[in-house]
């Protein structure tokens, strides 16, 4: 979205940040805010050479902040020779023209990098169809930006469009159309995966989501306990699709595990909802694995952002365990100040060294075979569907067979399965 072939616009190289502080945020906050931003246009490849925060006592309608503070970096820009503005703030669409006219150089807010960022990394369909939707609704009120010949006007055809009429109603039109495509094929494609999710539910495996900030190490820790190859990188927003990964378990239950889109502070409230379909793995989960990184300064923000994020989806009532991944990066003082921390269910973890996995592991045990209940069958060789099921959707404790051939099986199962063993449960 930011520079493109289509857009005919020269490569950004010298991009310059500038940070908001407002009435609502102080200085510590503007600060990390506008060090996660440096993180997430890493992520685009634009290098930075400058960053700036500015107080802003009130805001302005032509340039967010007054002319005189507009000037000022107006004047570092033409110093530095920058040829991009990346504001940590979401600017209005006649904002953005305004700065443009300034500056005469390319310019962002964090909202349009975070886009740009999930429109490289999406990988599924579904994931793909949420991005451009996103994009397109986001890029519609700055179509005069998008297009050089919307100043242009074309004479009309009857039935179609009025005489004159100039062309940025008709890219407004066909932008609104193409919306309207991408919503409906996006249905679609949600349907089908809300089929899979049922057939989940059907299959009565427990059923875990791994959550948290992003870049705190989630997908390394699907790896870990699966044997998976999901993509694992150190930035941010590495993963956006949902991956499912099915986990044996020691008590032989098999478990499925989720990894999910990491959450991040003022994550766009489109993007929310064009991703509600992604996160909503973490409603449909039986219980939690909350990740943190334990080297974050900023780890009690990525905790309040996750429980906001979490509660927003009707999901903060699940059960939880919270990992302090990346302990292997701090200091035993350090790991005291986080105990400090009013966390409850934590495990101290390094996904890298392999310390505290035999702790989650437990916890994964402990919380599978909660509501269970024990019983012993007696199935007839003949009945082989019967023995099928048992090993398919139920944890078989022990295997034997009595005099007639019969299979012994003592089974550890979920209540609602027991009607279906009613007809061979033998006593002890």
């Amino acid at each position: 979205m930011i520079d493109t072939e289509k857009d005919n616009r020269k490569l950004v190289e010298r991009a310059i940040l500038i940070g908001i502080q407002d009435e609502n945020t102080t200085e510590i906050e503007a600060q990390e805010h506008l060090e996660e931003l440096k993180e997430l246009v890493a992520g685009t490849g634009i290098p930075i050479i400058s960053s700036k925060i500015i107080i802003l006592k009130k805001k302005s309608a032509k340039y967010l902040m007054g002319s005189g503070k507009a000037e000022e970096i107006n004047n570092l820009i033409i110093n530095l020779d920058a040829d991009c503005i990346i504001f940590d703030y979401e600017i209005s669409p006649s904002q953005q023209r305004n700065w443009e006219r300034l500056t005469k150089i390319c310019v962002v807010d964090r909202q349009e990098i975070i886009l740009d960022i999930f429109a490289n990394r999406a990988s599924t369909r579904e994931a793909v169809l949420q991005v451009e939707v996103a994009r397109m609704v986001y890029a519609l009120p700055r179509l005069t930006r998008a297009w050089t010949h919307l100043s242009r006007q074309k004479g009309g055809v009857k039935g179609s469009r009025g005489e004159g009429e100039q062309q940025i109603e008709i890219d407004r039109r066909l932008v609104k159309d193409k919306i309207r495509k991408l919503k409906l094929e996006l249905e679609e494609v949600q349907s089908q995966r809300k089929t899979q999710r049922k057939h989940r539910v059907n299959t009565i495996t427990p059923h875990c989501a791994i959550v948290g900030y992003t870049n705190a190490g989630k997908s390394s820790l699907l790896n870990r306990l699966c044997g998976s190859a999901v993509l694992a990188e150190d930035k941010l927003f590495a993963t956006l699709d949902p991956t499912t990964r099915k986990v044996c378990l020691p008590n032989n239950q098999d478990l499925l595990i989720t990894d999910t889109v990491g959450f991040v502070r003022k994550l766009p409230h489109a993007l929310v909802e064009a991703f509600k379909s992604t996160l909503e793995e973490a409603v449909l989960a039986d219980f939690l694995i909350i990740v943190l990184d334990a080297s974050s300064h900023h780890i009690e923000d990525h905790w309040e952002t996750t429980i906001s994020v979490l509660t927003e989806l009707n999901a903060n009532d699940k059960k939880k365990i919270v990992l302090f991944n990346k302990i292997d990066k701090i200091s035993d003082e350090e790991k005291e100040e986080l105990k400090n921390l009013e966390i409850e269910n934590v495990i101290f973890m390094s996904i890298y060294d392999e310390v505290g996995i035999s702790e989650l592991v437990e916890f994964l045990v402990k919380e599978t075979n909660k509501n269970k209940i024990e019983i012993k069958i007696s199935v007839p060789p003949t009945r082989y569907e019967i023995i099928s099921l048992a090993h398919r959707n139920a944890n078989v404790l022990n295997s034997d067979y009595d005099d007639e051939a019969n299979n012994l099986l003592s089974l550890s199962i979920n209540p609602q399965l027991k009607s279906t063993f009613n007809d061979f449960i033998i006593e002890d």
